[in-house]
């Protein structure tokens, strides 16, 4: 089994030090930085936003995994892309057109990403699954960093990837979870499905950034 891909939160991240914390987690095995961007309407706060976005693209060494909790993504994902994003993650629940979305995002030449909130039905991301590269599972209401890992995931992830299976695409498609990602719930979501982990506390809140990450790395393996 090939190594999780780990994306941690720049959430997390002391933010009077971002050029260190992201060569820090980079340093550290990470694979994607994620970044978290919040509109104060879709979600409950007031993040980071696109001169973000571009600033850190000009120092990053490793993939964009940029998440726009918006309540206006048809509008405005064009513009992430642009500034830098690698993959561009939208919410089901905000598209108004979700499939145009997917190939505006592919046409503009990074991948595209879909995120589902933990109430949502996994079968509204069914019609798109031969549109997307990668699936995100929030396994946290989201808004704020730091919050406990809803245990109902799990079975979402082993849905979601028999879903993909039938369909022909779980080679294709990542398996992404977001929320309360430790080392004890990072092997869960990983035997039913998972491929990509966001962690935000558990990465840059560690004394040794490089022994959490590799423990997510191993979280599909027999090492785990």
């Amino acid at each position: 089994m090939n190594p999780i891909i780990v994306a941690p939160s720049l959430l997390a991240a002391d933010c009077m030090h971002f050029a260190e914390e992201v060569a820090s987690v980079e340093k550290a095995g990470a694979n994607w930085h994620h970044v978290d961007v919040m509109d104060g309407h879709f979600v409950p706060n007031l993040t980071f936003g696109l001169p973000f976005v571009a600033a850190l693209k000009k120092v990053a060494k490793i993939p964009l995994d940029v998440h726009i909790m918006v309540a206006n993504p048809d509008e405005v994902a064009l513009d992430y892309v642009r500034a830098g994003a690698d993959i561009l993650m939208f919410h089901i629940e905000a598209a108004r057109h979700p499939h145009r979305l997917c190939q505006t995002i592919r046409a503009a030449g990074a991948k595209v990403g879909i995120a589902l909130n933990p109430g949502t039905a996994l079968e509204l991301v069914y019609p798109l699954l031969d549109d997307v590269d990668v699936i995100m599972l929030m396994s946290v209401n989201p808004g704020f960093g730091g919050q406990k890992f809803i245990p109902q995931t799990v079975e979402r992830v082993a849905a979601l990837s028999r879903a993909l299976s039938l369909r022909g695409r779980a080679k294709q498609v990542i398996i992404e979870v977001d929320g309360g990602i430790t080392a004890q719930t990072a092997p869960q979501v990983a035997a039913a499905g998972a491929t990509a982990l966001v962690a935000g506390t558990f990465v840059f809140g560690a004394s040794d950034r490089a022994k959490a990450i590799h423990s997510l790395h191993l979280a599909g393996s027999s090492e785990a």
